[in-house]
């Protein structure tokens, strides 16, 4: 009796609808969003926003919770929810990694922090392996621990949901001593047994040199290679490549923070070929996302997403762009398979975030008017207020994801 009360208890403890597991009630209802304090003086927090278009409160705050680390810059997430519900969210500055435990959306809690790993410090993104565990870019060597390393580079390592490291690289490539090989992004290719990693750094260190991708297999993770990009007609176009995406024909997209888009092939071969097939205007566009044939991307010097369809592979088309006013400058991307909809996040604090659907036909980009925060205006505001944790003041939040 008493065990079955308990197994009763736990059921009701979160609501669901009735005829959905609760997997399915979750999938794509909730937002969450990691959120830093511009003054660094309040501690990192996950922010739960209701994500359901059939909820009455639709776009407002379901909960938040601070985490132990006292904000300096609060960073990357993963780009999409993992199956296990543990999530990884870094504040970059402070080299600190939380480990959130997102598995009951109205009760997030830490579970687990890391710093250095393997001699290796400063981890930038994070990309979950076919065994469940995370693959992660650090961008520096830790106080130059290993004679091979050099102060110019860093390394990949291997993280379980625990924050146990499993296995580390540094990516030093002699060929290429004079550059600096920051690990900045990464995507993985199981099916070939590749990672490729692309080297720019957060800070403004060795800018100009580092401008090359790295290749590794995925079995051992030893280094195949460090190659260079392609400079394009504006000759600027391969300066610091940042997010990697794997695209619909096997390619690898790489936008760089001079606005390039490099489309990578023959990574299964000795020799892969990079060609800057795009340049959008300006220069640091943020955190791509790919859904089908469409790359949708930030260009935060024109307040703009611009929406490329590379069906063609090496002739990417403009097919649509959303342009926001002034008070809006984007950055981060993430993509809900279940409801079919973008959240994309503001690089400056208390400015607002916004639900965009995309037309998978045509590739226009629209907001989502109905996605609404307690203010009643379009979007979620992250001006200066109470957050449910207790803690006043204004957000500045980065990565975003939706519940899985």
């Amino acid at each position: 009796m008493l065990r079955l009360l308990f197994v009763v208890a736990g059921a009701l403890s979160t609501p669901f609808m009735p005829g959905h597991t609760l997997a399915e009630d979750q999938a794509g209802n909730y937002l969450f969003v990691w959120v830093g304090d511009p003054a660094t003086e309040g501690n990192d927090f996950i922010l739960v926003v209701d994500a359901d278009p059939g909820s009455a409160s639709y776009g407002n705050i379901v909960t938040s919770e601070a985490t132990d680390q006292r904000s300096v810059n609060a960073h990357h997430t993963e780009y999409e929810m993992p199956a296990s519900g543990m999530l990884f969210a870094n504040d970059h500055d402070a080299n600190r990694t939380v480990i959130l435990d997102l598995t009951n959306p109205l009760q997030p809690s830490q579970v687990a922090a890391f710093t250095s790993l393997g001699g290796f410090s400063m981890p930038h993104s994070f990309v979950r392996l076919p065994n469940g565990n995370v693959l992660a870019t650090f961008q520096h060597t830790e106080h130059h621990a290993n004679e091979t390393m050099s102060a110019m580079s860093g390394g990949v390592v291997e993280i379980d949901d625990s924050g146990r490291m499993v296995r580390s690289v540094n990516n030093v490539d002699p060929a290429f001593a004079e550059e600096g090989l920051l690990p900045y992004g990464l995507a993985v290719l199981p099916e070939i047994d590749r990672v490729i990693v692309t080297n720019s750094p957060m800070g403004n260190d060795w800018l100009l040199t580092s401008n090359t991708y790295q290749l590794f297999r995925l079995s051992d993770l030893e280094l195949l290679g460090t190659y260079r990009l392609d400079p394009g007609p504006r000759l600027n176009g391969h300066i610091s490549p940042e997010e990697p995406r794997v695209g619909p024909d096997g390619a690898v997209y790489v936008h760089t923070l001079s606005c390039g888009v490099q489309r990578i092939t023959g990574l299964d071969s000795p020799t892969p070929q990079a060609q800057l097939v795009y340049q959008y205007p300006g220069s640091w566009c943020g955190v791509p996302t790919i859904i089908g044939r469409y790359m949708v991307q930030a260009v935060p010097d024109i307040r703009a997403f611009i929406v490329l369809d590379i069906s063609e592979g090496t002739e990417p088309v403009e097919v649509s762009r959303l342009t926001f006013g002034e008070n809006f400058d984007p950055h981060w991307t993430a993509w809900d398979p279940n409801n079919r909809r973008l959240v994309v996040t503001p690089g400056s604090s208390g400015q607002r975030m916004y639900l965009l659907e995309l037309d998978e036909e045509t590739g226009e980009l629209t907001v989502d008017e109905a996605f609404r925060g307690a203010d009643g205006e379009v979007g979620f505001s992250f001006a200066s207020q109470t957050w449910p944790h207790g803690w006043t003041g204004e957000g500045a939040p980065h990565g975003a994801v939706f519940s899985r």
